[in-house]
């Protein structure tokens, strides 16, 4: 069991050393007086994370700590709005061997997502979270981290582990922050000193690594996150109150969104990145991987157009992209609004009409309001994204 593996020194060295002929039980690690071999195997998981494309990654103990009985405080005041996913599984994302039996080590990865394109800054224009503009960031980073996998178990043998990217219910902000990536910001996403966009990616596993040391807060006194949320969401300094956040109410929520709430999101018809584009650190994040380019124009689009789109095109353009999850009704219902909000046009008007005898009372009641919207206030500047 101790000689079965090549020595991990041949990793520090750049050489990916081969499965062992009789396979491997990780356990075999911990009889080893191996402080250099386990530095050495982070070293080589850091490394071929790089060459897979992540543009961080770290190791933290599988433990959540405090987090839990913040989540469940969350949740006990109703937080999570209609995310009853979050509420049915809690205590799958508090214990982790609960998820995955054996888990010891997390290790967290991030990919940059920054498109080289602008928001779209007019209010003619469809507002689109910028993580939504390319390929669907599960499948992407899923797939990376199965690689990754696979390179361990090339150094290793094979070793107990289940990936994960926003597919399970997973701590990803704590451990990103334990494993060194960053800190939870204000606006309770993972902040770094190259910024925030970055999508996150854990594999659970058995691994006795050693944690890198926990990501420190660089925030400060700065407010900026908390002051330019349109629906003053993130109700208090690193904490949200999801049913107010227009990420929740053009993805999450599946019915009428609330009348208060309409005039707010402006232009935007899936997900807001309000909290980002004016964080500070942002100025110094990177570009992000071409795997996430914007596709079909959607970083252009106009909104009438998007509108006009049937639910057959609606499948087909958007096909692995995350926005086609929540159904042709519900972009129509998002689409509705942000068309209510733009300044009064034929073009508006005629887009509106066109869905006014929608099949779905959802579509029907959106666009209703829209229409009585541009005639109250088409003297009124909409507000943009």
């Amino acid at each position: 069991m101790q000689r079965r593996r090549q020595c991990l020194a041949q990793v520090l060295g750049g050489c990916l050393v081969g499965q062992l002929e009789n396979g491997g039980n990780i356990g075999a690690m911990q009889d080893r007086d191996s402080t250099l071999d386990n530095a050495a195997l982070k070293e080589a998981i850091r490394r071929a994370g790089r060459e897979l494309g992540f543009a961080a990654v770290g190791v933290a103990r599988a433990e959540v700590g405090a987090a839990a009985g913040e989540l469940r405080e969350w949740l006990a005041a109703g937080c999570h709005g209609e995310m009853d996913y979050m509420a049915r599984h809690a205590e799958l994302r508090a214990n982790p061997q609960q998820l995955h039996p054996g888990t010891v080590t997390v290790i967290s990865v991030a990919v940059d997502y920054l498109p080289m394109a602008k928001m779209a800054d007019k209010p003619e224009q469809a507002a689109i979270s910028r993580y939504a503009l390319g390929r669907d960031y599960h499948k992407v980073v899923r797939g990376r981290l199965q690689k990754l996998a696979d390179a361990i178990a090339a150094l290793i043998g094979p070793f107990g582990y289940r990936v994960f990217s926003d597919s399970a219910p997973v701590m990803e902000v704590h451990f990103a922050q334990q494993a060194g990536l960053g800190w939870r910001g204000k606006h309770t996403l993972l902040l770094s000193q190259q910024g925030s966009w970055r999508f996150l990616g854990e594999i659970y596993c058995d691994l006795p690594l050693l944690p890198d040391s926990p990501g420190e807060e660089h925030c400060g006194t700065c407010t900026a996150c908390l002051d330019v949320c349109p629906t003053q969401a993130i109700t208090a300094p690193y904490q949200v109150d999801a049913r107010r956040c227009i990420s929740y109410l053009t993805i999450e929520l599946h019915g009428a969104i609330p009348v208060e709430f309409r005039p707010l999101i402006g232009n935007r018809i899936y997900g807001c990145d309000d909290c980002q584009t004016c964080c500070p650190w942002n100025r110094f994040a990177q570009l992000g991987d071409p795997a996430f380019s914007p596709r079909h124009g959607l970083d252009h689009a106009r909104l009438s157009e998007l509108f006009a789109w049937t639910e057959a095109e609606f499948n087909e353009r958007l096909a692995g992209n995350p926005i086609r999850r929540i159904g042709h009704e519900r972009w129509l219902r998002n689409i509705a609004v942000a068309l209510g909000n733009a300044p009064n046009s034929p073009e508006i008007q005629g887009a509106l009409g066109s869905r006014a005898n929608h099949p779905s009372p959802l579509v029907r009641e959106h666009v209703a309001w829209a229409l009585a919207r541009l005639a109250a206030t088409s003297s009124v500047p909409a507000p943009r994204a």
